[in-house]
């Protein structure tokens, strides 16, 4: 088994031309101390709306690591797989995202809700986890609805992990997704969750729940950020009692998708990183694709042109766009400006409605989460967008790596 690296952090690239922009990013971190892993991820969905295959997301990130030198681990993750989705991603990748959301809340075999819970009678009662003051107070019948909402999507993470071992053999990294799903996982829940994990033998080393609050692609989190540190403190505490009592990897950490832009649970994040020595996967996707629309605008000239036709567009098909997306996003179509004010926007107007920066009073979320999920007007531009990337590689590229390294790893990893 590929032994997953303490910190790693996940990062997006739509179009195969900015990983030698955040590898620059990594290498930045390295020289401050700051030891991060790189996971370049792109899902199936993402590969068929821009028509590439996760071989030529390898190709670029070997191509990047080869020309700038990079001696440390780096990671290619199959993000959000199946068993319908995952051939494709086999050859190419080292790091598997396994995604049950439409498992869950299936009912499992009532047989086997029983097995389990007679197997783990230790699970009853007022369960003391170390690093959590309050014992939970778990019935069995607490512990039956967990496994009927969950079991189901246990097996099948399981039939995915096996069918990967049949051809690749075991040297790979498994995570298990499941935030893409209407509830939160609590505490309690996730240490049940991970008790059916060791009972099927997946040796997960990242699990993704699904957090209290809206993880919103591209923008900030929206929520109660004391009860999400209190959450993310008692999950580590759960996973940690889990690896002891249950023989799970002991790499295994938490792992937060759609992490970019969460500036305001980065602090929380951190002081737990801090105070319990836990490792951590964060996932960022998505916004590389916006720093290379914010350099395009920056760039002036033709890159502004492109990136106003791509808002144009977007505005045409907002409802198509955004419908895959609706439970990540929180749009007001109201505060979205017309396609004719856009076009009379400056480099820095367009820049500053787009780049999350909550202090500069031009930022506006719902453009910035319109244009999230509008990559595929670029893809259908074809090489019309990828010349103009090209054409300003120079300021895209500085725009993907400062706003990796500023405003994302150094709020995260930085002591």
């Amino acid at each position: 088994m590929k032994i997953c690296p303490k910190f790693t952090f996940g990062v997006g690239d739509r179009f195969a031309h900015g990983a030698h922009a955040q590898l620059q990013a990594f290498i930045a971190a390295k020289e401050l101390g700051i030891e991060i892993t790189p996971v370049w991820n792109k899902s199936n969905r993402e590969h068929n709306i821009i028509g590439s295959e996760p071989s030529q997301t390898r190709v670029a990130v070997d191509q990047a690591v080869k020309d700038l030198g990079w001696n440390e681990e780096y990671l290619l993750d199959a993000d959000h797989i199946n068993l319908s989705t995952v051939d494709r991603f086999i050859e190419p990748c080292d790091f598997f995202t396994l995604d049950v959301a439409d498992e869950i809340g299936k009912a499992a075999d009532p047989e086997q809700v029983a097995a389990f819970i007679d197997k783990h009678p230790e699970l009853i009662g007022l369960v003391s986890i170390s690093g959590i003051d309050t014992p939970f107070e778990i019935t069995r019948k607490d512990i039956e609805k967990t496994a009927n909402q969950f079991l189901k999507a246990i097996q099948q993470a399981k039939a995915i992990y096996d069918h990967i071992v049949s051809i690749k053999g075991t040297d790979f990294i498994t995570e298990i997704s499941m935030d893409e799903t209407d509830q939160p996982q609590t505490p309690p829940e996730l240490l049940v969750i991970l008790a059916a994990i060791a009972d099927h033998g997946i040796p997960i080393q990242t699990i993704a729940p699904k957090f209290t609050g809206r993880f919103n692609k591209g923008v900030d989190y929206v929520g109660d950020t004391a009860q999400f540190e209190k959450e993310f403190n008692d999950d580590l505490s759960v996973i940690a009692h889990a690896i002891r009592h249950y023989g799970l990897p002991e790499a295994l950490k938490l792992s937060v998708h759609s992490g970019s832009d969460k500036f305001s649970i980065y602090p929380a994040i951190q002081r737990a990183l801090q105070r319990t020595g836990a490792g951590l996967h964060v996932k960022t996707a998505g916004t590389n694709w916006l720093e290379e629309v914010i350099g395009l605008a920056e760039s002036g000239g033709t890159g502004l042109e492109l990136a106003k036709e791509i808002y144009a567009k977007a505005m045409e098909k907002k409802e198509a766009l955004c419908e895959p997306y609706a439970t990540v996003i929180d749009i007001d179509y109201a505060k979205l400006p017309s396609v004719s004010e856009v076009q009379k926007w400056t480099p820095q107007e367009f820049a500053s409605a787009v780049r999350h920066d909550p202090s500069n009073s031009s930022y506006n979320p719902n453009v910035r989460q319109l244009l999230h999920v509008a990559f595929k007007v670029a893809a259908q531009m074809g090489d019309t967008y990828l010349n103009a990337l090209r054409q300003n590689r120079a300021i895209v590229s500085q725009c993907v790596t400062g706003n990796l390294l500023e405003k994302h790893i150094k709020p995260l990893f930085l002591k």
